[in-house]
């Protein structure tokens, strides 16, 4: 089975039975918990939470290997810059000074930057994981309907649900024009030097767009056809209404935001952790 980015992943798992709206709702929960909190603990217990889930979900490492590689990257970077351009912000944040190894410094590296910036990683590697549980076991046109169900447009919330539905095309789309203009003796496999395939890759969009624009003009008239947004609301063939399940889950990711409430003003009395 070969997975694109932010593909629906079809399962017969406790996490795909959930409803849409439950789901959504259950993220924005989660996220908001791990956005409100620094503590390492908490950050550390919702990241083993989400990969366990993720376990249950069946979403295999091949399925998300780029998206782990760009996340990667972008982890790296982070670090990096941090260090670089406040390298004393964890001594700040903390109160306290305790160096490294020799001091040189205004970059002179203390146990409080590396506890900042470990703890600012493993916030960002705790969001990850729900992003994906949510895009991939959501299918789309239920995500449609649970965001009707929350106030939001029907026509923006089709909207999403057709970005999200027809970009795996999109990227199906690019592989092809890119073997079709390999086929015709453009190089922009491997062997080609970077910056070459760079300047090749316009072959490969200039037609990439003209797809695009066909497959949105032939789903526009579609919809005009059956008289899209002639009523100011809609029903949902895909809505599925709220169970046990759902309920359970939205308790325990309530719980969960309530957790971190307790952490930051009743324990930490501040967002951030403090060991030191």
């Amino acid at each position: 089975m070969k997975m694109t980015l932010f593909s629906y992943l079809k399962e017969n798992t406790i996490l795909h039975q959930l409803s849409g709206f439950t789901k959504l709702l259950c993220f924005v929960l989660v996220t908001s918990a791990v956005m409100l909190s620094y503590d390492v603990r908490f950050l550390l217990g919702v990241f083993v939470f989400s990969v366990i889930l993720m376990r249950i979900a069946k979403i295999r490492f091949r399925y998300i290997a780029m998206m782990v590689y760009y996340v990667i990257f972008f982890l790296v970077m982070n670090i990096v810059l941090t260090y670089v351009f406040a390298p004393q912000y964890g001594v700040s944040l903390y109160g306290t000074y305790h160096p490294i190894g020799k001091e040189i410094g205004y970059y002179t590296l203390t146990l409080e930057q590396l506890f900042y910036q470990f703890t600012k990683t493993v916030k960002y590697m705790s969001v990850i994981p729900l992003g994906i549980l949510f895009f991939m076991t959501t299918d789309p046109s239920e995500l449609a309907s649970s965001l009707n169900k929350m106030k939001v447009p029907y026509k923006i919330s089709t909207t999403i649900s057709l970005t999200l539905r027809y970009f795996p095309d999109i990227v199906k789309d690019y592989q092809t024009i890119s073997l079709s203009q390999q086929a015709r003796g453009v190089e922009l496999s491997k062997k080609a030097k970077l910056s070459e395939r760079f300047k090749k890759i316009a072959t490969i969009l200039v037609p990439l767009i003209f797809t695009i624009l066909e497959r949105v003009e032939f789903i526009a008239n579609a919809m005009d056809l059956r008289g899209y947004g002639k009523y100011r609301t809609r029903t949902w063939y895909s809505y599925r209404p709220l169970n046990k399940k759902d309920y359970v889950a939205m308790l325990l990711c309530f719980m969960i935001l309530m957790i971190c409430i307790g952490l930051t003003t009743y324990v930490n009395h501040s967002a951030f952790y403090n060991p030191f």
